[in-house]
Formats: structure tokens, sequence, C-alpha cells
């Protein structure tokens, strides 16, 4: 009885002693568990809107999850005083690199970041047409499915054509239009000259 009293006795001056700690704790966790509350329904439900399938939503959910996690501990670990003034340099280094690499139009990440525009934009959803151009080529077709990294068109030809997200998103794009192209092409057709100037 006596050493339980006594546990008891070090849980209350432990908690006493780390009050601070422990209350901003409970506030991080949560804002972690509302994050995920808040931001999981609306990814269902625009991927819903999209027509994508359910294997969209298990990757976007994967990836909020870690990502709020991840900064869930970096807060966690700051709050508790872990001292990060030793890799201060090396952290600053790693969170520019990242930042570059999922806004930057030639890195791979930046796929990962077009990925959840593309999930958030309806014009973008399941079956609709669309012809992406780029400078004077231009390629189209269905939109099948939208992946972490790339987006699949199926051509008027059967073909399935694999193309990268931050391209979907970055070049001009008509989206179900009156007529349909060929699958892939380069625009040859002068602008006619015949036109009546109107007076």
């Amino acid at each position: 009885m006596m050493i339980q009293s006594d546990w008891l006795k070090g849980i209350v001056d432990w908690s006493t002693l780390y009050s601070i700690n422990l209350t901003w704790s409970l506030v991080v966790l949560f804002m972690y568990l509302l994050v995920n509350k808040l931001a999981l329904p609306r990814i269902e439900r625009s991927i819903d809107k999209s027509n994508l399938k359910s294997e969209a939503t298990q990757k976007a959910y994967h990836t909020v999850r870690l990502v709020s996690g991840t900064i869930t501990i970096a807060i966690l670990l700051v709050v508790w005083g872990i001292d990060f003034s030793g890799l201060l340099v090396l952290s600053t280094s790693i969170i520019t690199l990242t930042g570059v690499a999922l806004f930057a139009s030639w890195s791979l990440l930046s796929n990962v970041t077009s990925y959840f525009v593309l999930l958030f934009n309806n014009s973008y959803r399941r079956g609709n047409f669309v012809r992406i151009i780029d400078a004077d080529n231009y390629i189209e077709g269905y939109i099948a499915d939208v992946n972490l990294f790339n987006t699949k068109l199926i051509t008027e030809d059967r073909e399935i054509v694999i193309y990268p997200n931050n391209l979907v998103l970055t070049r001009p794009a008509i989206i179900n239009p009156r007529n349909k192209w060929k699958t892939i092409g380069k625009f040859t057709d002068k602008i006619p000259t015949d036109i009546e100037p109107k007076s």
C-alpha cells in the first residue's frame, strides 16, 4: 500500500512539475486529431465528386496522416525541450530542399503537390475529356485516374498515356472541348486569312 501511494505521489509531483508541457502536449494532440477529423472527410468528398477510385482516397489519407503526424511529433519534441540548435543548419537545409522539391516543376515531389490540387479541382474529374497543350504540341484523352505522381489518360484509340501531374497543372488544358482532334499531335493549322474584317 505504501509503494502504491509513493508511486501515485511521484506521478502527481511529476505532472505538477511538467504541467505546462503536458498542457501544450494535449493542445498539440487535440489539434492533430482536429486536423485529421476536418481534412480527411473533405478529401473524401472531393474524391467522390471527381469520380476517382478508392485507391486515391487511401493515398491521400496516408499522405495527410504522414505529414500531420511528422509535424505533430516535431512540435511535441519542441514542447518537451528537445534542443534542435545543433541540427538547425541540417533541418533548415532539409526544409529548404523539401520546399523547393514540392513546388519546382522539375522535381518529382511536385507531382505529389499537384496530386492534391487535382483532387480538389472538379475540372479534372474522372471521365472528363481533356486536351493538354504543350507549346505547339498537344495530347488529348479521357481522364481514367489520378495517381500520386501521374494522371492516366485513355485516348480515342484506347491507348493509355501516363502524364505527370505537375505538367497537367502547369500546361494549358481544354476540358471537354467541342471537337476532338487526333490523339497526339502538333498544331499545323494556320490562321485563316480569308476572314473579312468587321466594318
